[in-house]
C-alpha cells in the first residue's frame, strides 16, 4: 500500500474568464486524470456562462436586461454569489458595489457601449449612485431576483474566486484533498502537500507590464486573492485610471495603494474583500480590515519604491519600506 508521501503530483490547466485556471493535486495514480480535466473544465464554464457579462447570453446579462420590479428565476450558483456581493457591500460601507457595469464600459473596460475614456473624464464629478446593496433583492430560497430600479450589474471582483472555490468543489467530490487550485492570481488550498509542506503561492509585484514576485505566502485550507492596478488600466490627459470603479465617485479608483492581498476562508470573500479594501484606500482599508479581523497585505506606492502594511488576524503586524 502506498504512504501518503508517494501519491503522485498531477496538474491540469485550461482557459477560462479570459485568462487560464490551474488545478495541482495529489491523488491515486489510479484516478481517471482526463475525468477529472473534464470536470474542472465543466464547473468553471458553468461559471462563466452565469456570470459573465461579454457572454451575451449569460444568466447575468439576463438579468441586467430584465425589467425593473419583476422577479427573474437565477441559478443557484449565480444568486449564491450575488447575496455574498450585497453582504460585502453593506459591510464594507458601499466600497465594494457590482452595480458598476455601466462604468466599467464608459472607461473601456468592458463588452458593453463605450464612450471612450476621454468622454467619462468629463463626467468625474461625483454624481449620486444607486449601490445594488439598496436596489438589488435576492430570494436564495427560491433563487431569484428583482432589481428595485434598472442596474448594470458586473461582476468581475467576485465571480473569479467563486470559479476558484469551484474548482476546488470539484476536486473535493472526487475525493482529492490535497490541491491548489487558482484562476489567474486568485487561488484556494486544500490540506498539505504529502511531505507535510503547505502550499506555497507568489506574490506578483505591482510593477505595470513586468511579472516578477515579490513575495511568497505559504497557504493551507485557505484562499487567497489580490486586487491592484498594475493590470488593467487605461492612460488619459497624462493620468493612469485603473479598471476598478470606486462607487463614491463614479469613476476609476485613485489612491495610493498598488495592491492588496486578502487571505480568507474562501476565494469569493478574498476576491470581493480584496476589491473593497482596495477602494476604500491607504487609510480607511486597513482600519476596515482591522476592525474586522481580517488577515491581509497592502502595497503603497511611494515614489518609486513601495510600503507593505501587513495585518493579521486584525493585528498590524508590520510596516516594511522595499523597492
Amino acid at each position: 500500500m502506498k504512504t501518503s508521501t508517494e501519491l503522485p503530483r498531477h496538474s491540469l490547466s485550461g482557459e477560462t474568464m479570459g485568462t487560464r485556471y490551474t488545478a495541482l493535486f495529489y491523488a491515486d495514480a489510479g484516478i481517471d486524470v482526463d475525468d477529472v480535466g473534464r470536470r474542472l473544465a465543466h464547473a468553471v464554464a458553468r461559471v462563466d456562462q452565469q456570470m459573465s457579462t461579454w457572454k451575451p447570453g449569460s444568466d447575468l446579462n439576463r438579468l441586467n436586461a430584465a425589467p425593473a420590479h419583476e422577479w427573474v428565476p437565477v441559478p443557484k450558483e449565480l444568486a449564491t454569489v450575488l447575496a455574498a456581493a450585497l453582504r460585502v457591500s453593506q459591510q464594507s460601507g458601499g466600497a465594494f458595489d457590482i452595480a458598476v457595469g455601466d462604468l466599467v464600459n464608459a472607461w473601456g473596460f468592458g463588452p458593453g457601449e463605450q464612450t471612450g475614456p476621454e468622454q467619462a473624464l468629463g463626467t468625474l464629478a461625483p454624481t449620486p449612485r444607486v449601490l445594488a446593496s439598496a436596489a438589488l433583492v435576492v430570494d436564495s430560497q427560491r433563487n431569484q431576483v428583482r432589481k428595485r430600479s434598472a442596474l448594470n450589474l458586473d461582476l468581475s471582483g467576485i465571480a473569479k474566486g467563486f470559479g476558484v472555490d469551484e474548482l476546488g468543489r470539484c476536486l473535493e467530490g472526487l475525493g482529492i484533498t490535497r490541491y491548489l487550485v487558482g484562476i489567474d492570481g486568485e487561488m484556494r488550498a486544500r490540506g498539505m502537500k504529502p511531505d507535510g509542506r503547505r502550499w506555497a503561492v507568489a506574490l506578483e509585484k505591482p510593477t505595470r507590464g513586468v511579472r516578477e514576485v515579490m513575495g511568497v505566502m505559504e497557504l493551507s485550507d485557505a484562499a487567497i486573492a489580490t486586487s491592484g492596478d498594475y493590470r488593467h488600466w487605461v492612460d488619459v490627459a497624462g493620468q493612469s485610471y485603473a479598471h476598478t470603479m470606486n462607487p463614491a465617485t463614479g469613476a476609476p479608483l485613485r489612491n495610493r495603494l498598488a495592491a492588496v492581498t486578502v487571505v480568507a476562508a474562501s476565494c469569493m470573500l478574498a476576491d470581493a474583500w480584496a476589491t473593497a479594501l482596495m477602494v476604500l484606500g491607504e487609510t480607511q482599508g486597513p482600519r476596515l480590515a482591522q476592525a474586522r479581523g481580517m488577515d491581509a497585505l497592502f502595497v503603497l506606492r511611494e515614489g518609486q519604491q513601495y510600503k507593505e502594511i501587513s495585518i493579521v488576524g486584525g493585528q498590524l503586524q508590520a510596516q516594511i519600506e522595499s523597492r
